[in-house]
């Protein structure tokens, strides 16, 4: 379980494929404080630590994982947005978070607007999912509020802050992103499509 709350970022320093799995070796300011088995979100994805290295540690996104997010078109180099799993005890800042990427959007506009950067995403219109204005969603693993939202598409508005301590100042129109939507939307939207059909 995750907040949504990046807590830094990290750079993929090795990618090594094993039939379908990649193995990603990871450098970031905690690592040392990782242990093997912990979860770490990834852009938004949960990843199991599977090795630890001096200054870094490696996970493995396996084939399932990989049609469903962006780490696919990862290359050595690539910042990525980390977050460890929430502490029980701990505030709950963004919104809950699951580390599960539900599919990709695709960055379509990009305006800076009084000291602020909203983007506009695009995602498959055959999907079932929604975002509502206000809502929350999770892009690239960092918690965000629903500025706008149209068919397949939403916007939100970043502030100087989030845009410069992530990943999000590396977009360009056009890149792809990790994106899961709010789960209590989800039930939600399960439960009406489920009673219509009755």
């Amino acid at each position: 379980m995750f907040t949504g709350i990046v807590e830094s970022t990290g750079t993929v320093e090795k990618i090594e494929t094993q039939g379908r799995n990649i193995h990603f070796t990871m450098s970031c300011v905690f690592a040392h404080e990782l242990t093997i088995d912990q979860s770490v979100a990834h852009n938004g994805c949960c990843l199991t630590v599977v090795d630890l290295l001096e200054g870094g540690y490696v996970v493995t996104a396996i084939d399932e994982t990989l049609k469903k997010t962006n780490l696919g078109s990862w290359t050595v180099g690539t910042e990525v947005n980390l977050e460890r799993c929430m502490l029980m005890n701990g505030r709950l800042d963004g919104h809950i978070v699951q580390g599960h990427v539900d599919l990709t959007g695709r960055l379509i506009a990009m305006e800076q607007k009084d000291g602020s950067y909203v983007l506009t995403f695009e995602y498959d219109a055959g999907s079932d999912f929604i975002t509502v204005p206000q809502g929350s969603i999770t892009v690239n693993g960092i918690s965000l509020t629903v500025a706008d939202s149209g068919n397949n598409r939403f916007s939100v508005a970043l502030i100087p802050y989030t845009w410069n301590f992530t990943n999000m100042k590396n977009l360009k129109v056009g890149d792809e992103v990790n994106l899961e939507f709010d789960i209590i939307g989800k039930y939600i939207a399960k439960l009406t499509a489920k009673h219509a059909t009755q």
